[in-house]
């Protein structure tokens, strides 16, 4: 027990971990035209749009004295410079680069395998964004491409927080369910088919699904959430499918099939036009892609991977994929959005990682109260990688109380759901 006259560490005020709203940022082109025609936009923050687009806005005659406009494109040049000139702050997109440094909603897979069908793995978005991540620097990059990742990831960050907003507002906090685990499972073993059940049940509960967004145990829970409305002879079906390419490294059949399989037993969430608009093009915009359409949470839930781990193929069944460039701020934003709980499926180091940093937020109450930690395969956990007997006894001393309850071992993915439904949340 911690000695009594050491400080007690206390969460963060509640102002600084509430889910905050902005009402001065302009995300879509037709909230744009209805601020235009009030003749101000002072004080806005205009995210990431095509303003060089039929119809061209004519903007001489507005307002925009203290003004953002950051990741716009405009008709010209002279467009920006007049904008600076009349007392707006002007952040263009940067030339050069292989993603948006704005952007205006989460990626779907329509976005991030745009090119496969034509090219093959290495032409896909995601992976030519990941052939310029390497060849600038990667995980330490230059100054000027510090910049555009930084505003990149600063983008989703907003489109995360919209896209879950309307979800949160609606089931809580407690309703959103991390998954975590090791990327190498290959598809059709049998972890790899619990995590897909658990997956399906958990979305049948009415939970968002969360995972890292790589193969292996993540890729099996966002398949599972993927066709929760379908029978579960159709998921066993899909898995079989997948099974005939189980190695990620074989990236193209790995690709192929996992699109497949999106093709025969899923419906997709598309973008909106045709979805045939390079991802960089975010011609048309969308509250869909933002806020109220929820479609997405019930269809696959959420994926947030990264650049850094760019080696492995996108995990195309989430319904929504908020990828960053840093890994730092993509494994944080995991935890602290999956207040409902996390299972942690068997793992290496990353995984092991994971179960620390959550337990860490949990134990000095971070992000508020944490849900259930739920470890699937008793045996991994307790004997193979011990990681109940450090965690048991390090939240037994939480200033909170005794939080070791917390913690639940099974080999059953039905009763871990059970687990994490009955610690309260949204309604099933």
């Amino acid at each position: 027990m911690p000695r009594q006259d050491e400080p007690m560490p206390t969460p963060p005020p509640a102002d600084v971990i509430e889910p905050h709203t902005w009402t001065n940022e302009i995300q879509t082109r037709a909230e744009f035209d209805r601020r235009l025609a009030t003749g101000s936009l002072v004080g806005l923050t205009i995210q990431g749009l095509h303003l060089d687009l039929d119809p061209v806005p004519d903007l001489t005659g507005v307002e925009v004295a203290g003004t953002l406009f950051v990741g716009c494109r405009f008709a010209s040049r002279q467009v920006g410079a007049d904008l600076v000139r009349r007392g707006a702050n002007v952040v263009p997109p940067f030339s050069g680069l292989a993603y948006p440094t704005q952007p205006p909603h989460l990626y779907t897979p329509e976005e991030l395998a745009a090119g496969f069908t034509e090219g093959g793995f290495e032409a896909m978005y995601d992976t030519r964004v990941y052939a310029h991540f390497r060849a600038h620097g990667g995980a330490l990059p230059d100054v000027r491409e510090a910049l555009g990742q930084r505003l990149h990831d600063h983008g989703v960050d907003n489109a995360l927080a919209d896209a879950t907003r309307t979800w949160l507002t609606t089931h809580g906090p407690q309703s959103v369910v991390g998954v975590m685990g090791g990327h190498a499972v290959p598809r059709g073993s049998a972890p790899y088919r619990m995590a897909a059940v658990l997956g399906r049940e958990l979305a049948r509960a009415h939970r968002l699904v969360v995972t890292g967004g790589g193969p292996g145990v993540m890729e099996a829970a966002n398949l599972g959430a993927y066709l929760s409305t379908r029978p579960a002879e159709e998921l066993t079906a899909a898995i079989d499918l997948l099974a005939t390419a189980p190695d990620f490294t074989d990236h193209d059949r790995y690709t192929a099939v996992a699109l497949q399989v999106r093709k025969v037993f899923g419906r997709s969430i598309t973008p909106p036009g045709d979805g045939t608009e390079p991802v960089t093009d975010y011609r048309a915009d969308s509250a869909a892609l933002t806020t109220g359409d929820l479609d997405w949470a019930t269809c696959g839930g959420l994926a947030i991977p990264t650049w850094l781990y760019g080696h492995e193929p996108a995990n195309l069944f989430a319904g929504r994929i908020a990828k960053y460039f840093s890994n730092a701020i993509r494994e944080d934003t995991i935890l602290r959005l999956a207040r409902g709980g996390i299972v942690f499926a068997p793992g290496r180091a990353g995984t092991v990682q994971e179960v620390f940093q959550a337990a860490t937020k949990t134990y000095y109450g971070t992000d508020g109260a944490s849900g259930a930690y739920v470890f699937l395969d008793r045996a991994y956990w307790t004997t193979e990688l011990p990681v109940e007997s450090l965690l048991r006894p390090l939240l037994s001393t939480s200033p909170f109380g005794d939080l070791s309850d917390t913690i639940h071992l099974t080999d059953d993915a039905h009763e871990a759901v059970h687990l994490l439904t009955a610690q309260g949340g949204a309604p099933c």
